[in-house]
């Protein structure tokens, strides 16, 4: 029976922080285990490239709710990164760390070693940032940060139009202030994408003492008593763990683990025919994600990136990319957006992504021809889903109810920004260039309950899966980990991803989660104390 000091149960962007921190001590056997491939799809380090990956479905596996009722019955279909690097190595590289008010708020309600001043230089040592430096900026750590390589002119049309209606321009949105609007930071380096993969395990996999399994599914935690021994594979085998086991499969796929493991409501798990190992009714609940509903606008000129992937346009980018590493390949794409307070609580309640092209979804294709989408979408759900077990069977997909806009408020603030979308598409510096609106029908805004309807029929996520092993103090009872990311209840089991977000971060997740499989290491290895 193979035997390891510590089992890393998925690959994604916290996973390869802490297969990289835990295999620095030669003297200590680490096993990473990831159930998608390798990171060798040349698309996936083409920055633009990324929507070729999630076409081809290898490197990315979509989740699908059960029909959403706030939704108006479509499901929510949610991309997770099925690869070495996880989100990291699929995503549109958007640098996002969150704002100080997220992490006090988690301080706030019993997590006191997660206030922004403790995460703060944590993400300032994990950052290599190649334009800022500073009180809010590192420069000497792995992850390379970096600004836009190429700015498409519907982005800089966006940045100066959203600036005419009064929206600030920002050029940090990780510094002392998030509102405003910009260009994005974007894990990058030299035009090639920088995923976790690259930024953390590249340097750690040569290491004799890291073995990394890809291809490989975790199915559940093995226990001996109280304490986590190991794990089961899909092969049937069981590989031992004389430290700890630290699940990373994210917030869709690890409270899964945890339940096949024994782990959860009790109730439920016997209905399914699961020795319960521990009562913990948090599993599987608090899920949240960030939910877009966007303002399309076909545009006068061909100058979008529509039929940019095709032919000898498409040729003659990938040349000038291999031989210079410069041009429109460089782009990733969500180069623009920025974060607006529409309700006056003096915190912003909306993020914008801008895409230089018309975006479809799952469920929708996207119009033909020349356009631009500008996505807003809501920061702080109040809505909550969960994730069940289907059966015992670990190959059923769970049950996923996403509960998406099942809360007013969402849906209010979601039509907020939909306005302000299309404020900022009529201001002078996109309207001279926009055509007309396809998105949502011109009009339709002078209807309250049919823009109600609107965010209702074409919200879609974007992709920040979140919550569903909450970290929370002793007295709450929903609290899955401790603030050492312990799970309550066992010994020798920790969750280190985007799972044990108490609530969702104001803003995109990979750097929130790579941050979180920081620490996890830190308290693991002694160089952390958790309260």
């Amino acid at each position: 029976m193979q035997e390891y000091d510590y089992i890393i149960a998925g690959g994604g962007s916290a996973g390869c922080v802490l297969a990289s921190r835990l295999s620095e001590d030669a003297g200590t056997r680490v096993l990473l285990v990831e159930s998608g491939q390798r990171d060798s799809d040349k698309y996936i380090h083409i920055p633009a490239t990324f929507f070729k990956v999630l076409e081809k479905g290898r490197d990315a596996l979509f989740y699908a709710s059960e029909p959403e009722k706030g939704l108006n019955g479509r499901p929510s279909v949610v991309p997770q990164g099925h690869v070495l690097g996880g989100g990291s190595s699929v995503n549109a590289m958007v640098y996002i760390r969150g704002s100080r008010q997220d992490y006090d708020t988690w301080a706030q309600r019993g997590c006191r070693n997660w206030s922004y001043d403790k995460v703060l230089p944590v993400f300032r040592e994990l950052e290599n940032n190649q334009r800022l430096s500073g009180e809010y900026h590192g420069t000497d750590g792995e992850l390379t940060v970096s600004d836009r390589a190429y700015g498409h002119p519907l982005s800089w049309a966006f940045i100066r139009a959203a600036q005419e209606v009064g929206i600030p321009y920002n050029e940090d949105f990780n510094g002392a202030r998030q509102e405003g609007v910009g260009f994005y930071q974007t894990t990058t380096n030299r035009g090639r994408r920088r995923s976790a993969a690259e930024a953390f395990l590249r340097k750690a996999e040569g290491r004799p003492n890291l073995t990394i399994r890809t291809g490989t599914r975790v199915h559940k935690v093995v226990f001996e008593g109280r304490t986590a021994s190991g794990v089961k594979l899909d092969d049937g085998s069981i590989v031992k763990a004389r430290r700890e086991v630290i699940l990373t499969a994210g917030a869709l796929a690890t409270p899964k683990i945890l339940q096949l493991s024994g782990i959860g409501p009790a109730e439920h798990l016997r209905q399914h025919g699961i020795d319960v190992v521990a009562d913990l009714s948090g599993v599987g609940e608090n899920y949240q994600d960030h939910l877009e509903a966007t303002v399309q606008c076909e545009i006068k000129d061909p100058i979008s990136m529509f039929g940019e992937d095709k032919g000898l346009r498409a040729a003659s980018h990938m040349l000038q990319y291999l031989l210079t590493k410069t041009g429109l390949l460089t782009s990733t794409v969500v180069e623009s957006g920025g974060f607006v307070d529409t309700a006056g609580t003096g915190e912003p309640d909306i993020q914008f992504h801008v895409l230089p092209t018309f975006v479809g979804f799952a469920d929708r294709v996207a119009d033909p021809g020349h356009g631009i989408s500008i996505g807003p979408c809501v920061l702080r759900p109040q809505s909550r889903g969960s994730v069940r077990l289907r059966s015992s069977n670990p190959a059923d997909p769970a049950l996923f109810v996403a509960n998406s806009l099942a809360e007013q408020a969402d849906v209010d603030t979601l039509v907020r920004g939909v306005e302000l979308g299309i404020r900022i598409s009529e201001a002078p510096s996109l309207a001279r260039i926009v055509n007309r609106r396809v998105l949502p029908k011109p009009g339709l805004e002078k209807d309250k309950e049919a823009l109600r309807d609107y965010v209702r029929g074409v919200s879609k996520t974007v992709f920040h899966p979140s919550g569903t092993a909450k970290m929370g103090p002793p007295d709450d009872s929903m609290a899955v980990v401790s603030e050492d990311l312990k799970v309550r209840g066992v010994n020798g089991l920790r969750v280190a991803d985007a799972s044990i977000m108490p609530r969702l971060v104001s803003g995109n997740t990979n750097a929130p989660t790579m941050m979180i499989g920081e620490r996890a290491a830190r308290f693991i290895l002694g160089r952390d104390r958790a309260a």
